[in-house]
């Protein structure tokens, strides 16, 4: 007799649609290059337009359909939108992949009730809007993938930087309560928990930094492909993808 397989039909993005906020530069940026090769078309979701437009060209040269959005993912109303705009123009949409972030490098002393709620908004209250509204077509459509795109700063704590600390264990935490709460819809959900990269958040705003400590984004990007690419009966809930050489984890 021959024996029978339970090989599952390998998994591709062609033909998929991936929405990626913070797509403008560095992870976001990477991982939309890295999706459009392997076949997704790309919703490139950003706050700075301008950096959109450069992007976007970028990413058409791959030969999949490109939608540019300028978001601020904080503002509950535009997120909604957001979700419905990527919808009507491109018919489905099989991957979120909440990567936009931002930061305000100070001690709790100087930091003012603005800073905390813009942190928050774009850290945390971004990926809860996005989600939500994201999850309730791919309830409808039988699955998906979730990815939140959180930080060491999820896992320990250093100074001045409270509200980014708080917004990364905040996320961390709602990733894993969706994860519970959507794994029976077919929604796989991850948080990745993203070391040191040489991109612009870092390197901009910590000139001191040793770029060879840190990580290339596109291997962060490599990562999170492989995720997707898991067979639909396998979820990866938490996935940690650090530099070699960086210190600030473990």
């Amino acid at each position: 007799m021959t024996p029978t397989s339970n090989a599952q039909p390998p998994v591709t993005l062609q033909g998929k649609t991936a929405f990626i906020t913070g797509a403008g530069s560095g992870l976001g940026l990477a991982l939309a290059g890295l999706l459009a090769a392997s076949g997704a078309d790309i919703v490139a979701a950003d706050i700075a337009a301008d950096k959109l437009e450069a992007s976007c060209a970028r990413l058409r040269e791959h030969g999949t359909r490109v939608r540019a959005l300028a978001l601020d993912v904080a503002d509950p109303d535009a997120a909604r939108g957001a979700i419905a705009q990527a919808l009507d123009a491109m018919g489905r949409l099989d991957i979120l992949v909440n990567n936009a972030g931002t930061d305000v490098t100070l001690p709790v002393a100087e930091l003012s009730a603005q800073d905390w709620l813009r942190v928050i908004g774009t850290n945390l209250n971004g990926p809860f809007l996005l989600a939500k509204h994201a999850a309730a077509h791919m309830r409808r459509a039988g699955g998906g993938d979730i990815v939140n795109v959180a930080s060491t700063a999820a896992k320990r704590a250093w100074p001045n930087a409270a509200a980014y600390h708080a917004s990364k264990w905040g996320l961390l935490g709602l990733s894993h309560a969706l994860h519970a709460e959507l794994r029976p819809h077919g929604i796989r959900v991850t948080a990745v928990i993203a070391g040191g990269m040489r991109t612009p958040f870092l390197l901009d705003r910590f000139p001191d930094l040793d770029p060879a400590q840190l990580q290339d984004p596109a291997n962060v990007a490599e990562a999170i492909r492989s995720v997707l690419l898991l067979p639909p009966s396998t979820v990866v809930a938490e996935l940690t993808v650090l530099p070699m050489r960086e210190t600030s984890w473990p």
